[in-house]
């Protein structure tokens, strides 16, 4: 199907708004259709800043033709402002988190679940798939961190600086105080560094959320909490009881999800559908148009197989 058909059946944007669930604040992206079929709801990374996937949500709405209502939740604390006065989450208090969203926000949802998340989002995802009622059909890992199998050099690091409380304050310090600079500056210095390859919208969503002292330091601690968790087996049982309801997309040379964690996946649970991603996009593929595109393209087509009416 060619973008201006996928545009014909869908006009709606990408709408920003704050979700209070359990007294702590998140942001929510979401578009709602007109008659869904499906609801998606989508689990970001870490950072989870939730601004950086607004051309991802953008275009699996239109790749699903405008019949599913998507909603893409944000992780507590990691908002533009400091709603929740600088408290803490960790990895389990963010899996919560999404849980109380579905309790207060989706309960009275008619339609089927589908729950797709990115590199640790695929960890909460399944964590949320194991307490989740039937409502819940299907769920999509993309290039998914559910275990350190193998830690790189960067993950050591990384590691390393979030273990470290003092570490990972002073560098919470370091980042946000590139908040003082002028906005253009900010977005000069962001589009020329870590930005020289994303969109306008992720070096937007870097410029307005990583410079915040209060988001860097649940960056870091999530991160500490998460290289605690995952150092643990993935239940494979639960996936062997619940293949037919799995999906993962890996992508290459990507050290969060690395071909060992693929290969135990394929040896452990041989029926789960695998897919590699080899166009480039990277493990980061949401701070691109064409990741955006891509990987929303993948993602409806393994809704669509599994809901086939919504080719319909």
């Amino acid at each position: 199907m060619g973008s201006e058909n996928l545009l014909s059946q869908s006009n709606k944007s990408v709408n920003l708004r704050l979700s209070n669930v359990s007294l702590y604040t998140a942001e929510v992206l979401e578009i709602e259709a007109d008659d869904p079929k499906l609801h998606v709801l989508f689990v970001p990374g870490n950072p989870g800043v939730i601004t950086f996937y607004k051309d991802f949500v953008q275009s699996l709405y239109e790749h699903l033709g405008g019949n599913a209502s998507i909603s893409a939740i944000g992780s507590a604390a990691q908002t533009k402002k400091n709603y929740d006065h600088g408290r803490l989450f960790s990895l389990d208090e963010q899996v919560e988190h999404k849980m109380d969203f579905i309790r207060q926000e989706l309960q009275n949802t008619e339609v089927p679940i589908v729950l797709v998340g990115h590199s640790i989002g695929a960890y909460v995802a399944l964590e949320m798939l194991k307490r989740s009622s039937e409502k819940v059909i299907y769920y999509i890992g993309l290039y998914p961190f559910l275990a350190l199998i193998r830690p790189s050099v960067t993950q050591s690091i990384i590691g390393r600086v979030a273990a470290s409380n003092i570490a990972s304050t002073a560098l919470s310090y370091i980042i946000a105080s590139l908040g003082i600079l002028p906005s253009k500056a900010l977005r000069f210095l962001v589009s020329n560094s870590l930005g020289r390859s994303w969109s306008a919208t992720a070096v937007e969503a870097a410029c307005t959320h990583l410079s915040q002292y209060h988001v860097m330091r649940n960056v870091l601690f999530m991160t500490m909490t998460e290289f605690k968790q995952l150092k643990n087996t993935p239940d494979w049982a639960f996936m062997r009881e619940n293949q037919s309801k799995i999906a993962f997309l890996f992508g290459v040379d990507d050290h969060w999800g690395p071909q060992e964690l693929y290969e135990e996946i394929s040896e452990q649970v041989p029926d789960v559908p695998l897919a590699i991603e080899r166009h480039g996009h990277t493990h980061n593929f949401c701070c691109s148009e064409a990741g955006s595109a891509w990987v929303a393209s993948h993602v409806a087509g393994l809704i669509k197989n599994k809901i086939p009416s919504l080719s319909k």
